[in-house]
């Protein structure tokens, strides 16, 4: 059975349900997949290199948020991604170097918390490592893969694909901005749960419109990617704070900006803004995970400046 046109189809579900759900996706829709050709095609296994019954190669690799392997992405820019088990032999590690040697596309879901997945496509597998238990993947673009697949063959015309050291570099760059978007995901994650997929100050509940906030940004040397210096923000709120309209006290408390207070522009500037000054923020239940207060009062005090 020719595999291309279920992997084909494979992508364009997921780009669908990307542009649907956002970039995170729940294990539970990846599992159930879709329907293809009367084949049930699920995108994610009980294990971590997954083949779908209706297709000779494997279709995915998955790094589960408690994985027992150490897949890591490389001073070489490229993803790193263990063997299952200890045997070269085993008939998963055989089927993931099959797709090597066919340049067959791949689906890379990397779990950022249990149940939720960012997905990546496609990537390939490069290089192979029996000695350290490895495969080593790239992330590619999309009319590449596309190309291949619309021959409907793997591994017979890719095979005569020539790996320039400019498509080598154009991998390096791809998989290295994937590794960004992996701790941007697993930061906004984290910060959504702790506040109950709720604004943190209108509590506006639809996780498409909200962003994890950084209260110091990232830019400066305090604006690591934790909890305690982010906040769950709505987009219009997000911008707000970002933008110094509305500023958080050290005790929680909003404040927005004197002259949007004295300023008339309809409801969406009287209720979206103005009604939030000197309410207090919605906080994590858990102490640990609320808003760290010497980071709010670095960024306060940019606020009153701006005042």
């Amino acid at each position: 059975m020719n595999d291309a046109p279920f992997r084909r189809a494979a992508f364009d579900w997921l780009a669908a349900q990307v542009d649907l759900h956002g970039e995170v996706l729940p294990r539970p829709l990846l599992a159930a997949g879709f329907e293809f050709r009367k084949e049930r095609v699920r995108i994610v296994g009980p294990q971590g290199i997954f083949k779908p019954r209706a297709m000779q190669l494997p279709l995915s690799i998955t790094t589960s948020p408690n994985s027992p392997y150490n897949d890591t992405f490389g001073e070489d820019h490229l993803l790193h991604y263990h063997y299952r088990g200890c045997n070269p032999s085993h008939p998963d590690n055989v089927g993931l170097r099959r797709a090597m040697k066919e340049r067959a596309p791949l689906v890379y879901l990397h779990g950022l918390m249990p149940g939720r997945y960012l997905p990546v496509w496609p990537v390939y597998v490069v290089h192979d490592q029996p000695e350290r238990l490895m495969f080593t993947i790239a992330v590619d673009d999309a009319t590449y893969a596309n190309t291949q697949l619309e021959e409907g063959v793997l591994g017979v015309v890719a095979s005569h694909v020539a790996e320039t050291e400019e498509r080598m570099l154009l991998r390096a760059y791809r998989t290295a901005a994937v590794r960004t978007r992996v701790h941007q995901g697993r930061f906004r994650e984290r910060v959504l749960r702790a506040y109950r997929e709720q604004c943190a100050f209108c509590s506006l509940r639809h996780e498409e419109l909200l962003d994890a906030a950084h209260i110091v940004p990232d830019s400066e040397p305090e604006g690591e990617p934790t909890v305690r210096n982010g906040m769950a923000l709505c987009k219009l709120h997000h911008a707000a704070f970002d933008r110094l309209f509305i500023g958080v006290t050290p005790d929680y408390v909003i404040k927005v900006r004197e002259d949007i207070l004295d300023e008339e522009d309809g409801p969406m500037l009287l209720h979206g803004l103005k009604g939030l000054h000197d309410r207090r923020i919605l906080l994590p239940r858990t102490q640990k995970l609320r808003p760290a207060r010497e980071l709010l009062e670095k960024r306060f005090e940019q606020f009153r400046v701006a005042l």
